[in-house]
């Protein structure tokens, strides 16, 4: 019976931890750039774009194909590292635990 209460607070506290990371994450930002850093897109650690900024010498009305591939590619560049953020932040939580991969989500 102890064991399972000191299991139950474990995860209790683990929880708590995991709800101010997730609260952290959306303060915290990445930035995703393509075109050299002619397009830039920051977003937040909830996966949210908060800014996009094209540079004016990459905007040609003639190419507007090769504008949208490069905002494109710049928001997918930050959301990965949106990903990866969240996933290191809330892998530190669980670390340790001895918890299946995965398990949380």
């Amino acid at each position: 019976m102890g064991q399972q209460f000191k299991m139950l607070k474990q995860l209790q506290q683990m929880q708590a931890r995991m709800a101010k990371i997730q609260e952290e994450l959306g303060e915290k930002t990445v930035t995703g750039t393509a075109g050299g850093g002619m397009v830039e897109v920051v977003a937040n650690g909830h996966q949210k774009v908060l800014s996009v900024t094209v540079k004016p010498e990459v905007i040609d009305p003639a190419d507007v194909e090769m504008l949208q591939d490069l905002v494109l590619a710049a928001v997918n560049d930050a959301m990965e590292k949106a990903r990866e953020l969240a996933s290191k932040e809330m892998g530190a939580v669980t670390a340790g635990m001895g918890l299946p991969p995965g398990l949380l989500g």
